[in-house]
């Protein structure tokens, strides 16, 4: 990972795509002839285009996915091996700075009120599989793959594995994992949990849209206030956390939302949620 963001260059925006429609936010990777593997830029870019989608009230879920046959290959090692970019001898040369990840896209995925979705529509290795962990959702496409290449190339999951799969999984299975650099298929992510569902590539999009609608058709203050309350589950006490549970509680009851739930409920209708 760099120690810092650079600001995305004119030529590389469309390295990383960002499209919003009926409260969907898709957020494509887009650099298939490498893969595409992260960049520098492309780091800053995915960073800012999910801040983007957290701030905006009319977005109520993000669809994380690629172009081409890989989701994401993990970081350009040829520009490493070039000289350049992430992981490259000029990089580590450079004097040791205090590191500042608040706006790293692990960091940010993480601290995102709004439910994320990743479309996996082919391979995910090192920083591509932290990325895809690090989303609430995984969908997978038949010919997808997690590859926790990370040993393989001398180096740690750098980007929240570490953290994550240890919580998915449990220890043991995390280690076997990781330790082993191994490369899951499809089949293997949806028998240990890490995938919801696998379908054939083809019908990835269609499957990750419609999952993205029926979040979106629910009231979003409800909804992210929910995933707050589970990411601070993972760290409390239930009686703590039955406490904060409370208080969300309170402030939801007060909202239109919660009386037009209410009312369409009664009135036998779906529900027309505003987000008030």
């Amino acid at each position: 990972m760099s120690e810092t963001l650079a600001k995305p260059a004119a030529d590389q925006a469309a390295e990383v795509l960002y499209e919003a429609a009926d409260g969907i936010a898709t957020i494509t990777l887009n650099r298939p002839e490498r893969m595409n593997t992260i960049s520098g830029p492309m780091l800053a870019s995915l960073s800012q285009l999910l801040l983007k989608a957290n701030a905006d009230p009319k977005v109520r879920v993000v669809i994380l996915t690629g172009t081409g046959r890989a989701f994401c290959a993990g970081l350009d090692l040829v520009d490493a091996t070039q000289g350049s970019g992430i992981g490259s001898d000029k990089q580590a040369q450079a004097p040791s700075v205090n590191l500042d990840l608040r706006n790293a896209p692990p960091t940010v995925l993480f601290a995102m009120d709004k439910p994320t979705i990743c479309a996996l529509n082919g391979a995910a290795a090192g920083y591509g599989m932290d990325t895809a962990l690090g989303c609430d959702i995984r969908i997978m496409g038949e010919s997808a793959k997690l590859a926790a290449a990370f040993v393989k190339r001398g180096v740690v999951p750098e980007s929240g594995g570490t953290w994550i799969l240890p919580r998915l999984l449990g220890w043991s299975k995390a280690a076997e994992i990781i330790f082993t650099g191994r490369t899951l298929s499809a089949a293997d992510s949806l028998a240990l949990g890490l995938a919801s569902v696998v379908v054939p590539d083809a019908e990835l999009m269609p499957r990750a849209r419609a999952v993205a609608a029926e979040i979106a058709a629910n009231a979003p203050l409800a909804v992210q206030s929910a995933k707050r309350l589970m990411r601070m589950g993972m760290e409390e006490t239930f009686n703590d956390h039955v406490h904060h549970v409370y208080l969300q509680f309170l402030q939801l009851v007060r909202t239109q939302d919660f009386r037009e739930g209410m009312t369409s409920f009664l009135e036998k209708r779906p529900a027309d949620f505003q987000g008030r």
